[in-house]
C-alpha cells in the first residue's frame, strides 16, 4: 500500500470515527443528518433546511484516488490536496472575504492584526473581480512606493491576478525581509507601470495623536487589531492630560482597512454610551443592535471629524456611520471602500482558519453599505500633486471646520 493510499485510508477512518462519536451531538443541534452508507461507499451531509439537496462525496474520493494512482509527478502532497480541496469547496461561494486560510497565511494575518509581519504593508481586496489595493499602511514599503487606495494589481511577478483569491495574492506578495517582489500596477485610467518593492518587516503602532492647537486633537487610528483598545486607551489618556482644552476631535481612518469589530464599538463607546453601533443582520433578517457599552472621556467634546477615503473599510465604515448618526460627527474626504459583511475567524489545531462570513452589518440609521460606501459630509479630493508636496487637503479642510465653530 503506498503512502498515499494509507493517507487517504487514515483520513477516512479518523473522519468516520470522529462522526460517530461527534455526530449524535453536532449535526444533531446544527440540524444534519449524518450518513455513511456502503456499496458504493457514499458519505451524505443533509442539510434539513429548506432547498437543501443531497450531497454525495464518492465522486470525490474516487478522483482523489485517481490522482493518488496515476499523477505523473511523484510523490503527491496529500496534505496539500486537502488544503486545496477545502479552498476551492469555501472559494466557490463567490465571496471574497470567506475564505480557507493554510497555517502560513493564516499565522502571516494574525500577526498583521497585532502589528508585526513581513511584507509589502498593503491592505489587498477586489472590486468588479479585480485584485486592488484597499490602502497601503503608513511607514510600509507599499506606501513609499506611492501605492493608492484602488490602484489594480495586475501581475504580480509574471502571473496574472485574474481570478485569483485575496488569500492566494497575499500568500505570492508575502516574503521574507529584505526579498523583493515584483507588482505591475494600474492607477485608474493611467497606463500599467511595474514596480520592484523590498519587503520589510512591517511594525507599526495602530493609533498615534497629535495637538493640532486651538483645543483640536487628531488621532490617527490606521487599523483595529490586537492591541488597538488598549493603544486608544493610552492615546485618550494622554490626551486628557495633556490638553487643558478639547473643542475638536479629528479622527483620521483613511486608509484604513478594517480589522476587528469590537476594537470599532470599543473606540465608539469613547463617544457615546447605550446607544446603537450598528446592527448585525444575520440569514433570516433577523437584526440585533451592538450598542456601545459605556460612555468615556469625549462625550462632552461638542465636535467631531472623521476623515475617510475610498481605503476606509469595514471597521472604519462602522466607526464612521456611528458617530455620525450618534454624535452627529462630520465625515470629510471621499467615498469610503464599502464593506458591509460580518465574518467569523475561526482557527484550527493544526494553525490553519476560515473566515466565514456570518451576517451584515448596518448603521445606525440600518443603512447597508456594502459595494456602496459611505458618501462624506464634505468631499475633498487629495491630488498626484498634493502627495508630492506632502500636502493634506482634507485634514486641512478638518482643522479649518474646526476654527470656524
Amino acid at each position: 500500500m503506498s503512502p498515499f493510499e494509507k493517507f487517504q485510508r487514515f483520513l477516512v477512518t479518523i473522519l468516520i470515527a470522529v462522526g460517530f462519536f461527534y455526530g449524535g451531538y453536532y449535526f444533531g443541534k446544527s440540524g444534519y443528518i449524518f450518513e455513511v452508507r456502503k456499496n458504493p461507499p457514499k458519505i451524505e451531509i443533509k442539510n434539513q433546511y429548506p432547498g437543501s439537496k443531497e450531497v454525495d462525496f464518492s465522486l470525490f474520493w474516487e478522483v482523489w484516488d485517481i490522482v493518488g494512482k496515476d499523477y505523473l509527478e511523484r510523490p503527491v502532497d496529500a496534505q496539500k490536496m486537502l488544503y486545496g480541496a477545502i479552498q476551492g469547496m469555501v472559494s466557490s461561494l463567490g465571496d471574497p472575504y470567506t475564505s480557507f486560510l493554510p497555517p502560513t497565511i493564516n499565522e502571516n494575518l494574525n500577526e498583521q492584526l497585532n502589528g508585526k509581519y513581513q511584507g509589502i504593508g498593503a491592505e489587498l481586496g477586489q472590486k468588479d473581480n479585480q485584485l486592488i489595493i484597499v490602502s497601503p499602511l503608513d511607514g510600509s514599503p507599499a506606501k513609499a512606493a506611492g501605492l493608492l487606495p484602488g490602484d489594480k494589481i495586475l501581475l504580480i511577478e509574471d502571473e496574472v491576478t485574474n481570478g485569483m483569491s485575496i488569500t492566494e495574492a497575499v500568500a505570492k506578495i508575502r516574503g521574507d525581509a529584505g526579498t523583493e517582489v515584483k507588482l505591475t500596477i494600474q492607477t485608474e485610467n493611467n497606463a500599467p507601470r511595474e514596480i520592484t518593492l523590498r519587503r520589510d518587516i512591517i511594525k507599526i503602532a495602530s493609533v498615534s495623536w497629535k495637538d493640532m492647537g486651538e483645543g483640536t486633537a487628531y488621532i490617527r487610528v490606521s487599523r483595529f487589531g490586537g492591541e488597538t483598545n488598549n493603544e486608544w486607551d493610552t492615546a485618550v489618556n494622554e490626551i486628557s492630560v495633556g490638553m487643558r482644552e478639547l473643542d475638536s476631535i479629528i479622527v483620521d481612518v483613511r486608509g484604513n482597512p478594517g480589522g476587528y469589530l469590537l476594537s470599532a464599538a470599543h473606540i465608539s463607546s469613547e463617544f457615546f454610551g447605550g446607544k446603537p453601533v450598528l446592527y448585525q443582520e444575520d440569514a433570516t433578517g433577523n437584526q440585533t443592535p451592538l450598542n456601545s457599552d459605556a460612555v468615556g472621556s469625549f462625550k462632552d467634546v461638542p465636535r467631531i471629524y472623521v476623515l475617510i477615503d475610498g481605503g476606509s473599510a469595514s471597521a472604519s465604515e462602522i466607526l464612521a456611520a456611528a458617530l455620525k448618526a450618534q454624535v452627529n460627527a462630520k465625515l470629510i474626504g471621499t467615498k469610503s471602500f464599502g464593506k458591509g459583511t460580518i465574518q467569523d475567524a475561526r482557527d484550527f489545531d493544526d494553525g490553519s482558519g476560515v473566515h466565514i462570513t456570518i451576517a451584515k452589518w448596518l448603521t445606525p440609521d440600518k443603512v447597508w453599505v456594502h459595494k456602496v460606501g459611505i458618501e462624506p459630509d464634505v468631499t475633498v479630493e487629495v491630488t498626484e500633486q498634493d502627495i508630492k508636496d506632502l500636502k493634506d487637503p482634507q485634514l486641512d479642510a478638518a482643522l479649518e471646520l474646526a476654527k470656524e465653530l
